[in-house]
């Protein structure tokens, strides 16, 4: 029997993160109306509704776009992760050329998502900017991918999970460094 799983973030520091990320991107975007959040499926979605949503308050109510990847297609491990991958809509309701992105996450841990992700953005055209948000930064890194803004780093080890656990899906918001199930 392992050791229990730890409670290394709380609703309160979710809170936290999408707060800055909210604030600090309003800050870094010349034009505000050329700001998009996108969300990596499935909980960077939820991830990037909350700073979306949050991100219009603070602009007085003045709406900011929100767009989803399912980057399912364009990862380079498809062949190993099922014989048939669901795969679910991506939805970018506006042109990304010329615009400031903030791609959102959950946990970075290799960077292969988010290659992807950049990918399947890039098909669509050439954004001015594209920042990158995750709530937890694991480390361990395969690609030269770092985030720009990151909740939490957290230093797991090989055989420990970081799950995220999000209220729109899992009814509470942590998370949780747990060893991996053998």
């Amino acid at each position: 029997m392992g050791k229990p799983a730890q409670r290394i973030f709380g609703e309160q520091e979710i809170g936290d993160f999408i707060e800055k990320v909210a604030r600090r991107a309003l800050e870094m975007c010349p034009d505000p109306a050329l700001l998009a959040f996108v969300g990596i499926r499935s909980r960077g979605v939820h991830l990037a509704q909350r700073i979306r949503d949050r991100a219009s308050v603070l602009r007085g109510g003045i709406p900011v776009s929100l767009g989803v990847l399912d980057i399912t297609l364009y990862r380079d491990d498809l062949d190993e992760i099922a014989a048939q991958p669901i795969v679910r809509k991506t939805d970018l309701p506006f042109d990304v050329r010329g615009r400031f992105l903030v791609l959102v996450d959950d946990v970075l841990f290799t960077g292969r998502t988010v290659r992807a992700a950049l990918d399947q953005i890039i098909d669509f055209g050439r954004p001015k900017v594209i920042k990158l948000a995750v709530l937890v930064d694991r480390g361990n890194r395969e690609l030269p991918i770092q985030a720009d803004f990151v909740g939490k780093v957290v230093a797991a080890r090989p055989g420990e999970d970081v799950r995220v656990r999000l209220r729109e899906e899992d009814g509470a918001d942590e998370v949780i460094l747990a060893e991996r199930p053998e």
